[in-house]
């Protein structure tokens, strides 16, 4: 199967019925299910889908879909819950989030499309986000911030 609509609601499926921790082990799933793919597709099929991979109780990870029916953007969803800090230096913003958390907070913000980002570097509980200026460091830093705190 090579259809590109049919293995995008294989992955909302799968990602909704099951835990599915890595992209690898999507990848297997797909593989079970007819599908062929590389590790490239799926990793641009996440970022399509805007799934994001979120913290458990248990220490893991698991990705999971945007609800189709709230209108509420990832991002505004997940600050709340994950964001600790945001602090500017020059036209870098480095955001702190609980431990697990930084990835699925950084592949929202690339969801978000914001003229005044270039891209973000996530890891365990770090975001760096690079800016276009310096001016919209402190602009994105204030965002976050309101976001986080429901004031956004």
């Amino acid at each position: 199967m090579g259809d590109k609509r049919a293995r995008h609601d294989a992955i909302l499926s799968l990602v909704r019925s099951r835990r599915v921790s890595s992209q690898e082990a999507l990848r297997d799933l797909l593989v079970g299910r007819g599908f062929e793919v590389t590790q490239a597709t799926v990793s641009r099929d996440v970022r399509e889908l805007r799934l994001v991979k979120t913290p458990e109780a248990d220490g893991q990870g698991r990705y999971t879909a945007p609800d189709a029916h709230d209108p509420t953007p990832a991002l505004a969803a997940l600050l709340p819950a994950l964001f600790l800090s945001a602090e500017d230096a020059g036209n870098l913003l480095v955001v702190r989030t609980l431990t697990g958390g930084a990835q699925a907070v950084a592949l929202a913000i690339d969801g978000e499309d914001w003229p005044e980002v270039l891209g973000t570097l996530g890891g365990d509980d770090t975001i760096l986000v690079i800016c276009r200026a310096d001016a919209h460091a402190r602009a994105i830093r204030d965002r976050l911030q309101d976001l986080a705190t429901g004031s956004g």
